[in-house]
């Protein structure tokens, strides 16, 4: 059986009333970090908007054979590059990546040309829910693999950090900052590192209907952490954590400044989803660049 994981669009039922920086003096909170947080994100979504990057996308799918000596046969490899935005519909809810896949595995599928620009124009649909399903569908329709999921966006988890949507999770400050899915000789290797100072906060989604849901509409709640600036709210980095009794699924983003752009824009993803039930394993590692300006 194919198990599925896919995000959703809710509509925010509580509000929290949000406040400007703290002045330097004063002590940090965790209150006033997730509060900070909240406004960057929006202010986030709201440039990275106007900007399309490029995404270099390597998925590999593996079938693991348990036993006293593990080992893995290789099913399959997909190679993408795609142009990506951030779109919201008139209409939605949420903001949302949009993938533009014009290469798989070397071959061209489109000409790139100014379908972005028509997205974010007319929202893809005269409807909203056409225009969801539009870009849902085709951000994951080169997928590889047995896990159906359409969640597989860098800055989906930022969504968890916007105002309206932090009373939905249980927030904590932690020192563990070690990751799932880089290699284990080094602990935070390549774009996956940041100081000292920056703060590790640790959520767990605790209310029901949650952000995620299998595709037979049950709950799938969330977890995992966010890699802050105290001071600013950036973001740095992101850990997504998800599990039920079919799949185990993990997604790490690191953020790096684009001079250019004068902002924090995704440069590196790495995710891994498990089989629980059949010893599949999917391993996703994708790379961004080329951002620029997007033609409206």
């Amino acid at each position: 059986m194919t198990a599925t994981i896919h995000g959703t669009i809710v509509s925010a039922f509580l509000a929290v009333t949000m406040s400007g920086p703290a002045a330097a003096s004063e002590p940090q909170s965790l209150a006033t970090v997730l509060a900070r947080a909240g406004t960057y994100v929006a202010d986030f979504h709201r440039q990275l908007s106007t900007i399309v990057g490029e995404e270099r996308y390597v998925q590999d799918w593996k079938a693991i054979q348990s036993g006293r000596r593990p080992t893995s046969s290789a099913l399959q490899h997909r190679e993408l590059v795609s142009d990506v935005v951030l779109v919201k519909p008139p209409g939605a809810a949420a903001w949302m990546t949009f993938r533009d896949v014009f290469e798989v595995d070397g071959n061209m599928v489109r000409d790139r040309d100014d379908r972005l620009a028509h997205l974010v124009r007319s929202g893809g649909s005269p409807s909203t829910d056409d225009a969801v399903r539009t870009i849902l569908d085709e951000s994951s329709r080169y997928n590889i693999g047995d896990i159906e999921r359409n969640l597989n966006t860098p800055v989906y988890t930022l969504l968890f950090l916007e105002a309206a949507n932090q009373p939905r999770f249980k927030w904590t400050r932690t020192t563990d900052r070690s990751l799932a899915t880089v290699p284990s000789e080094s602990e935070t290797p390549g774009a996956f590192r940041v100081t000292t100072e920056i703060w590790v906060v640790a959520y767990d989604e605790t209310q029901p209907g949650t952000m995620t849901r299998t595709t037979d509409h049950k709950d799938f709640p969330a977890r995992g952490r966010f890699w802050i600036d105290p001071a600013t709210g950036r973001v740095l980095m992101s850990e997504l954590l998800m599990q039920n009794r079919q799949i185990k699924a993990t997604i790490d983003v690191s953020f790096q400044s684009e001079p250019l752009l004068g902002l924090l824009v995704p440069i590196e993803m790495r995710e891994r989803y498990e089989g629980r039930l059949n010893g599949s394993l999917i391993e996703g590692h994708a790379t961004y660049g080329r951002f620029r300006p997007l033609e409206k």
